[in-house]
């Protein structure tokens, strides 16, 4: 039998409030990418309660995911990632409205997606060309807009923070981003915010052919190695984002306690 939603959520409305509450419940949360960090983000975001939720990601579950990505597990392995998530999110809150898409973000179909939709849009793509995409098209819709910046070969959680995508220091995936978008002139003109580490640790041996390929070239050809507290710690700070704003935004409108 499912359990009344107020006795999930009492411990958030707790600090939340009930004007809060509300208003997470009535948010629109477009996540794309579910990997070693959207997934966290999609977990965060659905037990604060956020009662609307798109996920958008085009993988299987691959046995190289299990060391990271909520979805996967040795029961998963060759399952849409989408599908899975969506199941265990039903599991946190039946009530929730998840919309899964079994899709690629790209240049060739950004037009199928209406941003606008969204109040809040999370970026965990890992290849360059549909992140690039995605930052400009989110950047010129009315959502907020928040970035993954490389997550891999991260080790110290004390390290990742968040910064203005233009202020992101010591990520290669940042340098790249931006090098692209100032040689094709197409730097958006609003700013947003980005988690990111400033640190690279090496990998100490090289991929093999059953690593899979977790990097963020243009082909996704490359191969970088991962811990799961750095890429969760990556996904819940980019839900909590959503969550100090949607908190900023209520306590400017309804005195304390109510």
């Amino acid at each position: 039998m499912p359990l009344p939603i107020p006795d999930i959520f009492g411990r958030t409305a707790l600090v939340a409030g009930d004007t809060m509450m509300s208003l997470m419940a009535d948010t629109r949360v477009l996540v794309v990418g579910v990997g070693g960090v959207g997934s966290w983000a999609v977990e965060a975001l659905v037990r604060s309660g956020i009662g609307h939720i798109t996920i958008v990601d085009s993988d299987t579950v691959a046995v190289s995911n299990i060391n990271r990505q909520l979805p996967a597990l040795t029961t998963t392995v060759g399952r849409r990632k989408v599908d899975v998530l969506a199941e265990r999110m039903l599991q946190i809150n039946p009530g929730l409205d998840i919309c899964p898409v079994c899709d690629v973000y790209t240049p060739e179909n950004a037009d199928t997606y209406d941003l606008d939709a969204y109040d809040y849009i999370i970026d965990a793509i890992d290849t360059l060309r549909c992140k690039t995409e995605l930052i400009q098209r989110a950047c010129s819709s009315r959502a907020q807009f928040y970035s993954s910046m490389g997550a891999a070969r991260k080790l110290h959680a004390s390290r990742i923070a968040t910064a203005e995508f233009r202020k992101v220091e010591g990520c290669p995936l940042a340098r790249a981003l931006r090098q692209r978008m100032r040689r094709d002139g197409t730097m958006p003109r609003r700013k947003f915010t980005c988690v990111y580490s400033p640190e690279v640790i090496p990998n100490r041996k090289s991929p093999d052919a059953t690593a899979g390929t977790d990097g963020w070239s243009h082909a996704k050809a490359s191969v970088n190695g991962t811990f799961a507290h750095t890429t969760a710690i990556f996904g819940f700070t980019l839900a909590g984002l959503v969550i100090e704003d949607l908190y900023n935004r209520t306590a400017k409108s309804t005195p304390e306690g109510q």
